[in-house]
């Protein structure tokens, strides 16, 4: 499974950044996807996580709950990540992350990530 981001880049605090990340794989094939962040010299941390299939419940990390959405397109097996009111402690690297299960084997897959500051 390829994951392949798009969409980082330098904005201000306060202003918006869309993320995508396009699956190699249909999400048919897919249990979970969603994004991961890594700031410089911290630990990575999920950011937001939802099945892949059916539901579209969606987990996020408290810091970032009513400001980012994260959205899947099953047709183009893409997921987005709509982040809004950015803020300088969102600056990480963000990694998009799935997770499928083959024969009771859990496996996950990351993208190369993408970089996001948020500064003035």
């Amino acid at each position: 499974v390829q994951l392949v981001e798009s969409g980082g880049g330098l904005v201000q605090p306060g202003g918006s950044l869309r993320l995508s990340c396009a699956a190699s794989i249909s999400f048919l094939n897919i249990n979970f996807i969603g994004w991961y962040r890594q700031a410089p010299g911290k630990q990575r941390e999920l950011v937001a996580m939802l099945a892949a299939r059916g539901t579209s419940d969606t987990t996020y990390v408290d810091s970032v709950k009513g400001r980012f959405a994260a959205t899947r397109d099953d047709a183009k097996n893409t997921i987005y990540l709509q982040m809004n009111s950015l803020k300088p402690e969102d600056t990480a690297t963000y990694y998009c992350h799935a997770r499928r299960n083959l024969d009771s084997n859990w496996y996950d897959y990351w993208g190369q990530g993408t970089e996001v500051t948020v500064s003035s």
